[in-house]
């Protein structure tokens, strides 16, 4: 097997540059697109399907067809899990996954902002379901393969950390870069452009950038000549069966467990965000923008400690600290406003600073912890199945997602004259942050690291 340089690094982690704007298109701009807030609408912002909780009374059109969306995944996950797992192509396990799903995941991506009507329509309302089922699937082809790579590729806890490292820097900035639409249709629109083609025009070279990030550790990439298998014989069960195994490990369930409420909380917030700055600090929408970017920024000076704390605290209480910060910054969140006695630029400065270390501790960390816990299982049973690890992985952050986008949705629009939803939003993401804290806690991990130092020797 070839060493796994710096420069092999980097061009795997460049993947993880691309997917992440499609997720954050979607993500931060989904719910801002199709349930626009009062004042987008007077803004020139056009409606396109059926606002408030039209579903039996409590959902809406948005939060369930991201909902449903989630649920789809139930099934792609451990499915697209299982067929990378057991891949016999030339190429390899995971990089055929790579190369055939990027291109349709950028495409699916920019169909879900382009709904053929421009008025409310139960076409639109299709389109949307049609096209935001094929963008989860999408996604699960492509994340699911490219994240079993960590637990392949690294060969020690250095490269293991190395490569979270390098993924959550590469992740967060991705996902930077799509809290730049705004700056860019807004550049458009002062030209005179359409806001709703201003849109979709920024939407669309974003899709286009993330593609050809996306093929860069396809195409450069020989996962032959750096996968390590030790010996150990791919996964040959059925899809059910080996999904069966990889939650019969306990410290996974533990780890499951808490990641779905990480992602629930998180995503609410991320959703929130542009409602947080225009109806709860009463900034311009581009203030979304400054402050995600320096979210960015801010967080990049903790990379560095949280790799140093974790080797020698362990990763399980460096992620119980950050979701202590996570707590403490989305309740202030939800109490923020021209009610405090703090300038509301000050406010939105001290949101940035108080997520920037949980924002790296959970970029660069949970990626390890996973790939930990597949290379024990590893050592432990004699078959690699870190595919359907990384897929129940995959499917806890959506469902995590999916949840809070149908959640936000819903609770959003409690009285919406005075914002009170979106402070509901934050507090609630607040109280989930104690609860996956609590789950954490019973996580194991001397017991996964025991496991892999058996495997070593």
């Amino acid at each position: 097997m070839k060493a796994l340089t710096r420069s092999v690094i980097w061009r795997y982690a460049i993947g993880q540059l691309g997917w992440p704007i499609l997720s954050g298109l979607v993500s931060s701009w989904l719910v801002y697109f199709y349930q626009p807030a009062q004042a987008e609408l007077a803004n020139g912002m056009p409606l396109f399907i059926p606002q408030g909780r039209v579903v039996f009374g409590l959902l809406t059109i948005i939060g369930l067809v991201g909902a449903l969306g989630r649920l789809f995944d139930a099934v792609t996950d451990p499915l697209v899990g299982n067929l990378s797992d057991n891949c016999k192509s030339p190429l390899g396990r995971r990089v055929p996954f790579l190369r055939r799903s990027a291109l349709p995941f950028g495409v699916s991506t920019l169909l879900i902002f382009c709904a053929p009507i421009q008025k409310i329509s139960a076409i639109n309302t299709v389109w949307l379901f049609v096209f935001v089922l094929l963008y989860y699937f999408l996604l699960t082809c492509y994340y699911t393969p490219y994240t079993s790579l960590i637990a392949e590729l690294a060969k020690s806890q250095k490269e293991k950390l190395a490569l979270s490292t390098c993924i959550s820097l590469t992740f967060i900035l991705g996902t930077a870069i799509s809290y730049l639409a705004p700056a860019v249709w807004t550049a458009f629109m002062s030209h005179g452009m359409e806001r709703i083609f201003a849109m979709r025009l920024t939407f669309g070279i974003f899709c286009a950038l993330a593609v050809a990030l996306m093929l860069v550790p396809a195409y450069t990439l020989n996962e032959k000549d750096y996968v390590q298998d030790c010996g150990q014989n791919p996964e040959q069960a059925g899809m059910l069966s080996s999904l069966a195994k990889t939650f019969s490990n306990k410290d996974f369930r533990f780890f499951i467990g808490q990641d779905v409420i990480y992602w629930f909380a998180l995503t609410m917030f991320q959703t929130g965000l542009p409602f947080f700055v225009t109806a709860l600090l009463k900034l311009p929408e581009t203030y979304a923008t400054i402050m995600f970017v320096g979210l960015t920024a801010a967080s990049l000076i903790f990379y560095l400690p949280v790799n140093v704390l974790a080797k020698k605290f362990g990763k399980k209480k460096i992620v119980l600290a950050a979701f202590a910060f996570f707590l403490a910054d989305f309740l202030f969140t939800g109490l923020c406003g021209e009610r405090l006695a703090i300038p509301t630029i000050a406010q939105a400065a001290i949101i940035v600073f108080a997520a920037a270390f949980p924002m790296a501790a959970f970029g660069i960390l949970p990626q390890a912890m996973v790939a930990d816990i597949a290379q024990a299982e590893t050592a432990a049973t004699g078959q690699n199945r870190s595919g359907m690890f990384f897929a129940a992985r995959t499917f806890a952050f959506k469902l995590g997602q999916s949840a809070a986008m149908l959640a936000f949705a819903s609770l959003a629009t409690i009285w919406t004259s005075t914002g009170g939803g979106y402070r509901i939003v934050a507090i609630v993401s607040s109280i989930c942050c104690a609860i996956g804290g609590a789950i954490l806690i019973f996580y194991n991990e001397k017991r996964v690291m025991s496991g892999l130092l058996v495997g070593a020797a």
